[in-house]
């Protein structure tokens, strides 16, 4: 080919489309006359045009004719990074999704297939079906990857993977009942890069995703899902955890408590019942100042924080929680109890139902005066226990009580009056047998008008307060004092408080699963991944398709959209993939 020849018959597409624009915005020609001669429809010769007077204005005309456009992936210069940590995290016997979320934290856009490939390619088996217990081991990936540090999150549009996507749900929640705006004009202190809403918001995403933070605090601290319900890109280390908790006190977990039960009134969520027992939370350490308390889940004395806990029986709600209990003291804390209710306005509140060990009777007493009625148990002495079984069967009559699920028991009672030592006053005791154990129960109470079985039905309701402690102790993690996280034990028990209490929110919303507890709510509904989409003014959460996800897009849709402050005023959705 000669010199002529190239100019005017180009083979190179960019050197092509210069030549014809050349000729024609250069030399005038006549657009006919150019697109016959390079092969263009007059259209195509206009396009072109436009597209050149438009990228003209961006300086960039060097760049459209004078470098060869390369076909195919854009080469990588972090490919052989991004290759040996895929395989150094696999070693680790991390899934696939989970290598996705921790590259994600790391602005390595990746997808799960290329994972996929590169690990298939170094010949790496399927991951077998791991039990909870396996998946909760999994290695520390410190040495491995660096977390990102923590910071609010910034007004982009992104997209990513997390492992902890269904703890999203609970935002619409904290917004419709307002619990952000009570965190917010809370006492608690906020940080020079992070607000008190963000601060709080952090404790509360690791309680309600049951993360084992005692366990491994490098792959919570990765995963975006968890950093976004926070407002944050990733949540804090475990340092910045304990250094917070130090400087929170008694008194700003106190008056947040007072904050979230005006809330819960004005929601109508509490009843005219509390109940109320202790709860030992032990101490692994070596610290010898603490008290010996019974642990009712180890069946043994501890060295332990005696904590008192109020439940609501009706909704379920926690309402009060103190871990500053001694010995000389703790029989006062039903009392603390009812000074705290009544200075929230409260007045409404009727009955307080405990066992015998709870207070003493003097304290009964102070009850009385303040028209409190109460509902405990009389400790069975041998001379009681003869006394009743000497009774006629005229005295006993048969009382049908309602137990769950609509049925019906019949239990043998009978009543009579005494004065209590120490109480100095009449009370009314109901003797209970018929009930599967050996010696009959005895219940008393300064109520005589109630009748005797809503007594016993009041009373039969106080286990529940037992069991809601027992999932405090291990959904929430509250035995778990001494770990690599050290938290204060008051402040850690306020926000098992609070993340029990937004579980308890989200059963009321699931047509039946109302009375379930915490662990099964996360398995069911809580658990699950997805893929975050952050455009606009919108955040689009992907879930990925499970067994009970239609019931809780069922529950959440009156809810939705919903604005949320703290993530830029960008209004949530909640949506299904097409795949498992």
């Amino acid at each position: 080919m000669d010199i002529q020849s190239f100019f005017s018959m180009p083979r190179n597409t960019a050197h092509k489309q210069y030549e014809a624009l050349r000729a024609f915005c250069y030399e005038k020609k006549p657009a006919q006359e150019v697109a016959q001669q390079f092969g263009y429809t007059i259209g195509t010769l206009y396009s072109l045009a436009r597209d050149f007077k438009k990228n003209s204005k961006l300086d960039t005309q060097d760049k459209l004719f004078f470098i060869e456009p390369q076909v195919g992936r854009k080469p990588r210069e972090n490919h052989d990074e991004i290759h040996d940590l895929i395989i150094l995290l696999r070693k680790k016997y991390l899934s696939v999704p989970d290598i996705k979320s921790i590259l994600d934290a790391q602005n390595k856009q990746i997808s799960e297939k290329h994972i996929y490939n590169i690990i298939r390619a170094d010949g790496f088996a399927r991951l077998p079906r791991r039990s909870k217990l396996t998946r909760n081991k999994i290695p520390s990936i410190a040495e491995t990857v660096t977390a990102p540090k923590t910071q609010l999150l910034e007004n982009v549009q992104e997209e990513f993977s997390t492992q902890n996507a269904g703890i999203l749900c609970f935002l619409p929640l904290l917004k419709v009942f307002g619990i952000d705006k009570v965190i917010e004009s809370s006492s608690y202190p906020g940080t020079k890069t992070l607000p008190t809403l963000n601060s709080i918001l952090a404790f509360i995403a690791l309680k309600l995703s049951n993360v084992r933070r005692y366990t491994a605090d490098d792959i919570w601290c990765m995963d975006r899902g968890l950093g976004l319900f926070a407002g944050l890109n990733v949540l804090p280390k475990a340092a910045w955890y304990t250094s917070y908790s130090h400087r929170v006190t008694r008194e700003m977990n106190l008056s947040f408590l007072k904050q979230l039960n005006a809330l819960w009134m004005a929601q109508g969520l509490l009843s005219e019942t509390a109940n109320l027992d202790f709860v030992a939370i032990p101490y692994w350490g070596d610290e010898d100042h603490l008290e010996n308390n019974w642990s009712g889940t180890r069946h043994q004395a501890l060295s332990s924080i005696l904590a008192a806990v109020a439940h609501d029986p009706d909704s379920g709600i926690i309402t009060y929680g103190d871990t500053n209990l001694r010995h000389e003291n703790e029989a006062n804390a039903v009392v603390e109890f009812l000074d705290f209710y009544k200075e929230n306005g409260n007045q409404d509140l009727k009955y307080l139902v405990f066992d015998s060990k709870f207070t003493t009777y003097a304290n009964l007493r102070k009850l009385d005066d303040k028209s409190v009625k109460f509902i405990t148990i009389r400790k069975r002495g041998k001379s009681i226990v003869k006394e009743l079984e000497n009774l006629p069967a005229s005295k006993w009559k048969t009382v049908r009580v309602q137990t769950s699920h609509g049925k019906t028991r019949q239990l043998k009672v009978t009543e009579s009056t005494f004065v209590l030592k120490g109480y100095d006053k009449e009370v009314r005791q109901i003797a209970i047998t018929g009930h599967g154990r050996i010696k009959p129960a005895l219940i008393i109470t300064n109520d005589f008008k109630i009748s005797q079985s809503d007594i016993i039905r009041k009373y039969a309701k106080r286990w529940l307060v037992e069991k809601t402690i027992s999932e405090q102790t291990h959904f929430f993690h509250l035995n778990k004092v001494s770990s690599s996280m050290v938290i204060k034990v008051d402040f850690d028990l306020t926000m098992s408080i609070l993340s029990y209490n937004l579980y308890r929110l989200l059963a009321k919303e699931l047509p039946g699963f109302t009375n379930c507890t915490a662990q099964p709510l996360y398995e069911k509904f809580i658990h699950n991944s997805g893929k975050i989409e952050i455009k606009n003014n919108n955040i689009s959460l992907h879930l990925r398709k499970k067994r009970h996800l239609p019931t809780l897009f069922s529950a959440l849709e009156q809810h939705l959209p919903q604005s949320i402050q703290w993530l830029h005023n960008r209004s949530i959705n909640i949506y299904a993939t097409s795949y498992s």
